[in-house]
């Protein structure tokens, strides 16, 4: 037997979740499909399990996409401040780590949580181990599983990016979009750690462990926070930031002592121009084994003024070109993604099939680290949830 709905929606992450309860609010039949056991997997291990829900300081800037202004109708319309309302609401205690990122106290949970509440209040009907198998499209759409079948006049693809495979991630939104004639743009992990290249690795593989605070350039982008060095490669908000911006061959350049004239101790006529003492000033800008590596790696051609400014830009610009990313199984976020010239931006539907949506991470918007992803994915199911209620 069939199950009738006005809203299907594929996908019980930040934004199905978003757009079911927005929906049902406004008296339409919403059912949720999860593949999952249950709701909001990856919303329970973000922001190391305190969830970054959101950043007071987001705005269109903070995306990547192929059309950058496909995003601004949605964010205008629902803006940090609303989301935050909600966790008032819930009573969900809450801080704010740096640079606007507003994280729970408690834990995700919390968010999962609210956003739950929020569905059961509305009347949304949530399926978990719903595996979809067909999806075909005639007057509505009609959705089998592999224990039931369902239908109703509007479907909403809202089945997430291709990262962290271990908790479920698939290629199924991106396959439902081709299904109906959809561009996909191409997709690349995106805030993931970047690999050194084998020598770069031989050289400074063995300081896993080692932090300092960067500014991390690639293709006219820069970030200033904090760089760590792995086993493999290169990671911390710094690298996970221009990460996105970085294509496969292009150099990463970093400042490691940002705004520090750093050799100016070394040109004080009082101070002899030795290692020694090269290495004391330079424990005072780097952690210590760095710092150490760096000399040994990098020493100056001599100890004259023009050797020593050559040697201070040389810490200013370490260029390296990575020998790739640690995949989808670390990155954040898919970058890529349906193709936003086939949606309203106004509504997410898509252009060519009445009554289909597309939101969330499956669409062409990444956003920056720092809770910019979740915003997107509370913009872009509100948007989706108001049309489908009116």
């Amino acid at each position: 037997m069939t199950q009738t709905f006005d809203v299907l929606i594929l996908g019980a992450g930040a934004a199905g979740l978003m757009c079911a309860m927005e929906a049902a609010k406004h008296g339409k039949r919403v059912a949720v499909l999860e593949r999952a056991d249950r709701i909001g997997k990856k919303i329970l291990i973000s922001g190391g399990g305190r969830c970054n829900f959101t950043n007071l300081h987001c705005s269109p800037e903070n995306f990547i996409s192929a059309n950058p202004h496909f995003c601004k109708s949605a964010l205008a319309r629902y803006i940090p401040q609303d989301f935050l309302a909600l966790v008032t609401k819930h009573k969900i205690p809450y801080h704010e780590k740096t640079l606007g990122q507003l994280f729970c106290d408690r834990s995700a949970q919390d968010i999962v949580s609210l956003l739950e509440e929020e569905c059961r209040a509305a009347g949304v009907q949530i399926f978990l181990n719903a595996r979809v198998e067909e999806v075909r499209h005639s007057v509505g759409f009609q959705v089998r599983t592999d224990d039931a079948d369902f239908s109703a006049a509007a479907l909403v693809v809202a089945t997430g990016g291709l990262s962290i495979p271990k908790i479920g991630a698939t290629t199924f939104g991106y396959e439902l979009a081709r299904q109906f004639g959809i561009a996909v743009c191409d997709c690349r992990p995106a805030l993931v750690p970047l690999l050194f290249s084998s020598r770069d690795l031989s050289d400074y593989g063995d300081l896993a462990g080692v932090s300092t605070e960067v500014v991390a350039k690639c293709n006219g982008q820069h970030f200033r926070e904090k760089m760590l060095v792995t086993h493999r490669g290169l990671s911390g908000p710094a690298i996970l930031q221009i990460s996105s911006y970085c294509r496969p061959g292009e150099p990463l350049t970093l400042d490691l002592a940002p705004e520090q004239q750093w050799t100016r101790p070394l040109r004080d006529p009082h101070v002899p121009r030795n290692a020694v003492n090269a290495k004391n000033v330079l424990r005072g800008i780097l952690p210590q084994r760095f710092a150490e590596r760096w000399l040994v790696l990098h020493p100056p051609a001599d100890w004259t003024n023009h050797a020593l400014a050559l040697w201070e830009r040389e810490l200013h610009h370490w260029t390296i070109v990575p020998a790739g990313t640690e995949g989808y199984d670390k990155a954040e976020v898919t970058a890529g993604g349906v193709d936003t010239n086939e949606l309203s931006a106004k509504t997410m539907e898509s252009h060519k099939v009445r009554g289909l949506f597309f939101i969330g991470e499956v669409v062409d918007v990444t956003g920056q680290l720092g809770g910019f992803n979740f915003q997107w994915a509370w913009a872009s199911g509100y948007a989706a949830g108001q049309a489908l209620a009116s």
